[in-house]
């Protein structure tokens, strides 16, 4: 087994040199580098060793409550206790008033070293920020302090049996009484539906107070205190999956619970979406930390197993085989390129005076992020050969894992189709426009430039197509490419590694993903 070693001059270079975080007002590296190695400290030691246990463990219902695997609630008591789960919330809360990018370096971190409990406690940022647009003082007053100081845990309840991806079909009903709101329905695929590390759990709920044939803007949001509604929800069930075996994904019902408004009623998904957008570029820096995690295991491997010779006639390593090198060399390009895409658009985000700009790069981050720790997984299982495929290094559980972050949050195609739909069209295309300075504001290389002349041509020709969602993905694809090649430029015109001019080499050297027409 490979001890997990959290990346912290990898992303503290792709934040500094690559992203531009010195052009967002508050930041301060010096800080930041104080606190992301105090929490890869605090990842190293206690978060990560229970991973693999976890896996194998998994968790557990009995008598409708969740039990997390051995080890996990005395990590989480010292997680709470450092402060960590206030570390974006403000000091008037509790909160450490942390910067996004601060919170997206640990974020990192903490994916890598455990997945499954990063699943379980990350929704807190996103469901502060929620409360602080969209919440009463009252609301604010009451939750935000219980969330910054680990007192509470909070979920995302948007999918049901019959609305996954179509959330016009969502049916859990609310309904207004003398008493306020109750709600009743059921949501399944809930990360942390129950558990037993936080004291309460705050449950933000998509229901309907419309009527259904109002579609999204029947449905409001609502918040169910677990305390509160005592038997009013149960877990009917948690998932046995493919991976995460230490997040319970929940199947939950509501049988009229008590629940009060967040927001507007009929906005629900406006406010639900602070929520969603938070957990997207998250999920996208889950795949960067399993990109990452994967190459830290193979390239630990292949450099002490010993396979055939040199052309001396000494022992080769698996390292010095010219393949196994290439599938090394895809694995860090991927990892970093994706990185620095995510941080990127992490800056745009923090500045926030560039709103469609950023509306644009978030799906692109969400699909290229996520399916390059696919990639970088699979490829590390192949590195590996038979010892890939066993669970002793452990790299088929980063595959495992990995593995959901093209599915959930939105899956991949259908952050495709709104690229290659909403993403040109809205507000006169003014997101693609953006993303078109962006681009050639990132660098000088001509190359990138040249991509970029082949993007705009692919852009007109779908939007001059009758049948857009056709050339989605390759559009999407070819987006991504460009954004990804015009990074690695720039890591490759900042960095001192000279490693790095290879990698931009690895970085272009295929194809630029092409449309096709006649798609049957």
């Amino acid at each position: 087994m490979t001890p997990f070693k959290a990346p912290t001059d990898d992303i503290l270079f792709s934040l500094n040199s690559v992203a531009g975080a010195s052009s967002y007002p508050q930041w301060d590296a010096d800080l930041t580098t104080e606190v992301l190695k105090h929490f890869a400290s605090f990842a190293e030691d206690i978060i990560a060793p229970l991973d693999e246990l976890g896996d194998a463990q998994g968790c557990k219902l009995t008598d409708g409550q969740v039990t997390m695997p051995d080890g996990f609630s005395h990590a989480y008591t010292l997680l709470a206790e450092g402060g960590w789960q206030g570390l974006t919330a403000p000091e008037a809360f509790g909160g450490m008033a942390q910067n996004p990018l601060v919170a997206a370096a640990v974020s990192e971190v903490f994916a890598g070293a455990n997945h499954s409990m990063q699943m379980v406690c990350n929704l807190v940022p996103g469901a502060i920020s929620t409360l602080k647009k969209y919440g009463s003082d009252a609301q604010q007053q009451q939750w935000i302090p219980k969330l910054a100081s680990g007192d509470t845990l909070t979920t995302m309840c948007l999918t049901e049996p019959g609305a996954g991806s179509d959330l016009s079909r969502v049916r859990t009903k609310a309904t207004h009484t003398n008493d306020g709101w109750r709600i009743s329905g059921e949501k399944i695929f809930i990360s942390g539906g129950d558990q037993n590390l936080s004291n309460n759990i705050l449950h933000l709920v998509l229901a309907r107070s419309g009527e259904p044939d109002k579609g999204v803007k029947g449905l409001s949001l609502f918040l169910c205190s677990k305390l509160e509604a005592d038997s009013a929800i149960q877990v009917a069930r948690i998932e046995q999956k493919l991976g995460l075996h230490a997040s319970p994904t929940c199947h939950m019902v509501f049988n009229n619970t008590p629940a009060e408004l967040i927001g507007e009623e009929g906005a629900g998904l406006t406010a639900m979406f602070t929520l969603m957008n938070h957990a997207r570029i998250d999920v996208a820096l889950q795949g960067v930390a399993h990109a990452a995690r994967a190459h830290s295991i193979a390239s630990g491997y292949a450099a002490e197993r010993v396979q055939g010779r040199n052309s001396d006639g000494s022992d080769a390593t698996l390292a010095q085989h010219a393949d196994v090198r290439r599938m090394l060399n895809e694995q860090q390009c991927l990892t970093m390129g994706a990185r620095a895409m995510a941080h990127t658009t992490l800056v745009q985000l923090s500045n926030g005076n560039n709103q469609v700009l950023v509306d644009f790069l978030t799906p692109l981050c969400k699909v290229f992020c996520t399916e390059a720790g696919i990639r970088a997984a699979d490829l590390g299982i192949q590195i590996l050969g038979g010892y890939g495929y066993l669970n002793e290094y452990r790299i088929s559980q980063t595959w495992r894992d990995v593995r959901i972050t093209s599915i959930y949050e939105g899956a991949n195609a259908i952050h495709e189709l709104a690229t290659a739909t909403r993403g040109l069209q809205v507000k006169g295309g003014a997101g693609a426009d953006a993303f078109a300075v962006l681009v050639k504001g990132i660098t000088v290389d001509q190359e990138v430039h040249n991509a970029l002349e082949a993007w705009n041509t692919a852009r007109q020709q779908v939007l001059d197509s009758k049948q857009p969602s056709e050339l989605a993905h390759d559009f999407t694809q070819l987006t991504c490419e460009v954004f990804f090649r015009a990074l690695w430029a720039r890591i490759a015109e900042t960095s001192t590694d000279e490693s790095h001019k290879l990698l931009r080499n690895v970085a272009f050297s295929g194809p630029l993903p092409v449309l096709r027409t006649g798609i049957t």
